[in-house]
């Protein structure tokens, strides 16, 4: 009895001295788990933010940024509305609740918005026809109306115009769709493949969704003329296409806000049920507040009812409800009579500030003595312009003048000023003569 009591003491030290052996053993001697995220891939890099990053670090006091795609005024700053400032002191004296918003977001806002892309006359808005969701900018409405075309339309696949905004793409695949592309622009001839464009979507499959541009492509800065927009339109019928709109920039392309919806307005008088994506961003300048929209043309009040439902179970999983700030000053804005008139009047201010650099960039071009045609410059519309440089050649404008755009030629009209015009002008002619 002693003699076991004695072994059971003897193994319980033994215990003990192999644990305080085992503690002191440095901790790399442990087995180490691998991370949960181990074999997360490495992602590509954004290409604008990349321009961004090489403007920054760029020391040259005379660089330019053309990459970026928002508006500066003349002296290259960001600009914000003196509308907006006003309609958001409006909003802040009312001492408004930050209660939720509805499900598709504040009701003054979307039905102004909707008047503003179809036109208060418009019998789709008269007849209470049009399902309309505020969204996340234009980004959450493409998004909001891929998942609706996903759930609901009878293709999964849809064309987008070669080239397109670069997330286009990104945006309808991950809701599930089959993005292919239809020609638009002709690299050749720096202008629209009409012919092109036309052959593709009658050769696409019956009732394919086509994603339109209603105004300044982006890229391209390449616009359908009314009339081609009607011929377009004629192919769409014929072949039961269904037209989904992406409107980022009402009036920021002409600085006419009726004069940039005429491809919406004029396939709803057509009798086309179009979907359609509008953002705020540029035109008010509400970059940082998201304010957007999404809304179908239906046939009637019931189905507009059952389409709205079916938006709201979108929206719920997603971010349940938009924010209403931003949505706030857009409709202060839309639905106060002096304030939308100042707001018309400060979007054709930037639009015609955009006319202008192009043509001082092509005046400027050609007082240089460049063999080059630049009729382009000033045909192209809106933002962006598709300038015809090669990858090359724009990568001689960064590293030997400190001109900084994308690798395809794009550049944003809006970094230009009657300051760096000239400079500008002297920096494309050297590489390209």
């Amino acid at each position: 009895m002693l003699r076991t009591i004695a072994r059971t003491h003897a193994v319980a030290a033994t215990k003990v001295v192999r644990a305080s052996t085992f503690s002191a053993t440095p901790a790399a001697s442990f087995v180490r788990f691998q991370s949960v995220w181990a074999k997360v891939p490495q992602g590509p890099p954004d290409a604008i933010l990349g321009i961004t990053e090489a403007f920054k670090k760029d020391a040259f006091e005379q660089k330019i940024n053309l990459g970026v795609g928002a508006y500066r005024d003349d002296g290259g700053k960001p600009f914000v509305l003196p509308s907006v400032r006003e309609a958001e002191k409006e909003v802040v004296n009312k001492a408004l609740d930050k209660e939720y918003a509805p499900i598709t977001g504040v009701p003054a806002f979307t039905k102004a918005a909707a008047e503003l892309a179809y036109g208060a006359d418009s019998p789709a808005v008269l007849e209470d026809r049009i399902a309309i969701t505020q969204t996340i900018s234009g980004t959450g409405a493409l998004r909001i109306g891929a998942e609706f075309l996903n759930k609901f339309y009878s293709s999964k696949k849809i064309l987008l115009p070669q080239p397109s905004w670069a997330n286009h793409k990104a945006v309808f695949t991950a809701a599930g769709l089959e993005p292919a592309t239809y020609r638009y622009y002709d690299p050749k001839n720096i202008a629209l493949d009409f012919e092109g464009l036309l052959a593709d979507l009658e050769a696409a499959p019956n009732g394919t969704a086509v994603l339109l541009h209603a105004c300044a492509h982006n890229p391209t800065g390449v616009d359908p003329t009314p009339e081609q927009w009607r011929k377009i339109e004629e192919v769409v019928k014929a072949k039961g296409h269904f037209p989904f709109f992406d409107m980022a920039y009402q009036g920021f392309a002409t600085g006419d806000v009726n004069r940039d919806a005429y491809p919406i307005r004029y396939f709803v008088e057509q009798g086309h049920e179009v979907a359609l994506c509008q953002s705020f961003a540029k035109n008010m300048g509400l970059y940082g507040e998201r304010v957007g929209a999404f809304s179908l043309v239906c046939q009637d009040t019931a189905e507009k009812n059952r389409v709205d439902s079916q938006l709201k179970i979108i929206i719920r999983p997603f971010y349940s409800n938009p924010p209403v700030h931003g949505a706030r000053i857009a409709a202060t804005i839309l639905n106060n009579p002096e304030l939308k008139k100042q707001w018309l009047g400060e979007v054709k201010q930037m639009a015609d500030r955009m006319i202008k650099m192009r043509a001082l960039l092509k005046e400027n071009l050609e007082r240089l003595g460049s063999q080059q045609n630049w009729d382009h410059v000033t045909s192209q519309i809106g933002m962006f312009c598709y300038t015809g440089l090669s990858p090359e050649q724009v990568e001689r404008l960064a590293k030997e003048f400190s001109v900084y755009g994308t690798k395809d030629g794009r550049i944003s009209i809006a970094g230009i000023t009657s300051q760096n015009v000239g400079r500008l002008a002297q920096a494309i002619y050297e590489v390209t003569k």
